[in-house]
This record gives C-alpha cells, sequence and structure tokens, in this order.
C-alpha cells in the first residue's frame, strides 16, 4: 500500500527556510547596535541619572533620602532660578532676531550675484564660527576693559570717558555682541545653502512679470527658505537656554556683574562643583530641558503650520 506524502505548504515558507529570514532580521540590529549603545550610554543614561539624583536629597541626618517632587518644587519657588531665566528669555528676545536678521542680509546680498568677492566675504563672515568661543571671549573681554582694552585706549587717545561694557547695566549687551559675532556666519551659511536650491526657472518667471528685487525676495526667497529659518530658529534658542561659556569666562573678569547664578546653566554648574548640591543642580537641569523642548516644539509647530 501506497502512502502519499501531504503537499508542501504554498507561500513564502516554502520558498525560503527559516534560517536566512532570522538572519537578515537580525542584521539591521547588528548595523545600528553600536549606535544605540553608544547612545544609551552617553545620552540615556546621564539623562536618567539625573532624574534619579533630582528625586533625592542628601541630609544631614539619613543621608541620601527620597524626597520626590520636593527639588521641583524648590526650584519653581527659587527667586535666583526666576532671575536667570529671566535674563536668557531677555536674551533670547533681543539677540537672537538681531543675529537671525543680520545673517539672513548677508546670505541675502551673497545670493544676488551683485557683490563683488562674494567667495572671500563669505569666508570672512564664517570665520569667527570657527574660533573657539573660549578664545572668543577672551578676545572680546580683553578689547572691553577700560583699563587694559581697547575701550580703555580708546579714552586714553580721544580723552573721553565711554561707558564700561563690562559693567551690571551692559554685561548682557556685550555677551551678545559676543555670540553674535560667533554665529552670524553659522547661520549665515544656513539660509545661503537654502537659497542655493531655489530653482532658477522662478527667477526668470518673475523677471518676465517684470517683478523687481525686492518682490523676488519676499515672494520667493523668504517663503523657499522658512524652513531653515525655523531649523536657525530652533539652534538659537536651544543655544541660548544653554548660555554658558561667555558668561562663565567673563564672571574672572567683572565679578560684579556676573554672579555664579547669572544664567541656568552657570547656576546649576556653581550648584554642582562649589555648592556640592548636585541634587538640586540636576533638578535645575532637567526643568531647563523641559523648557527648551517645550519652547523648541512651539517654534517648531508654528514654522511647519505657516510652511503648510
Amino acid at each position: 500500500m501506497t502512502t502519499l506524502s501531504p503537499p508542501a505548504r504554498a507561500g513564502r515558507n516554502a520558498l525560503s527556510p527559516p534560517g536566512p529570514r532570522r538572519r537578515r532580521r537580525w542584521t539591521g540590529w547588528a548595523f545600528v547596535g553600536p549606535f544605540m549603545a553608544v547612545f544609551a550610554l552617553v545620552f540615556l543614561a546621564p539623562i536618567g541619572y539625573s532624574l534619579y539624583l533630582s528625586l533625592y536629597q542628601d541630609q544631614l541626618v539619613g543621608g541620601n533620602s527620597f524626597v520626590g517632587l520636593d527639588n521641583y518644587q524648590r526650584a519653581l519657588e527659587d527667586p535666583q532660578f526666576w532671575e536667570a531665566l529671566g535674563r536668557v528669555a531677555t536674551f533670547l528676545a533681543v539677540q537672537v532676531p538681531i543675529m537671525l536678521c543680520i545673517a539672513l542680509l548677508v546670505a541675502l546680498a551673497l545670493d544676488s550675484g551683485r557683490l563683488y568677492g562674494r567667495d572671500f566675504f563669505r569666508i570672512t563672515i564664517f570665520l569667527p564660527y570657527a574660533v573657539p568661543a573660549v578664545v572668543a571671549t577672551l578676545m572680546w573681554g580683553f578689547m572691553y576693559g577700560t583699563r587694559f582694552g581697547l575701550v580703555g585706549n580708546i579714552n586714553d587717545a580721544l580723552g573721553t570717558d565711554l561707558p564700561d561694557p563690562l559693567s551690571p547695566d551692559l554685561i548682557l549687551a556685550a555677551i551678545g555682541n559676543i555670540v553674535t559675532w560667533e554665529f552670524v556666519g553659522y547661520n549665515m551659511l544656513i539660509f545661503y545653502s537654502a537659497l542655493r536650491v531655489i530653482p532658477h526657472s522662478l527667477y526668470e518667471a518673475a523677471e518676465i512679470d517684470g517683478a523687481g528685487q525686492w518682490r523676488v525676495i519676499t515672494a520667493i526667497k523668504l517663503p523657499a527658505i522658512r524652513g531653515a529659518l525655523v531649523i536657525a530658529t530652533i539652534f538659537s534658542i536651544i543655544g541660548t537656554f544653554q548660555l554658558f561659556n561667555e558668561p562663565s569666562i567673563l564672571q574672572s573678569l567683572a565679578p560684579n556683574a556676573i554672579t555664579s547664578d547669572y544664567t541656568p546653566n552657570l547656576m546649576t554648574y556653581s550648584l554642582s562643583f562649589a555648592g556640592q548640591q548636585h541634587n538640586y543642580a540636576a533638578t535645575v537641569a532637567i526643568v531647563m530641558g523641559l523648557l527648551t523642548m517645550i519652547v523648541a516644539y512651539v517654534v517648531q509647530l508654528r514654522g511647519m503650520r505657516k510652511e503648510s
């Protein structure tokens, strides 16, 4: 008696054995695995540890004890934190629009084709971004000096009495000048790259219609680079809330104007390394990270709505 074997199962399982499929499934993880490991080690782990620290507090009796959200309540009720946040908010409202407007004007001038020596000006304007922030701050701090710097030399040569840029009333504007000098070229490059990919057929159509340069800028160039404007604005917001290098270095030159809690990042650094308040420092850092995310998300959302 002859037994018939069951028919082979039709479909993908009959054509490809399970072994190669399983190997292909893990091939992608093998490629992204090293990156995910480094990402978890240098990004996720510090955030998780900061969250852990923010929920505890070192006490004289009992050691490190769990306090829940008490550190966050302390941060929200801390007047020094709100003063520092108010300074960076003022800095954001004044310095960032000025810097982006200058960068946009420079990018439009370079893209116009009417500027002689365009490559020279492009490299020259971008060059300050290549200067480290520490070197740039020391250089400008020397020029700000009224006794040993450029301002003092001008006063001696002309017999004038120029205001001290490192005074408490002008120190925020002095920092804004340094940051603007550093990052105008960086934002200019973002805008200029976006302008270079605009199709020339749009310019030809505008020329046929008799549109002038101002009309071309407002009707073609600015709408086309709205995405670049949003990206540059988000980067500037993040950089503003992370303001640390410039006030930290100028603190030794202007100790009366820059305190240890002048900006939230400087406050966090002082709490952690000078005050040994690691738990509260981690709390302030988490709060600033959340505020930065919210503001950047709102700006991105508004920019996407306008673009759509």
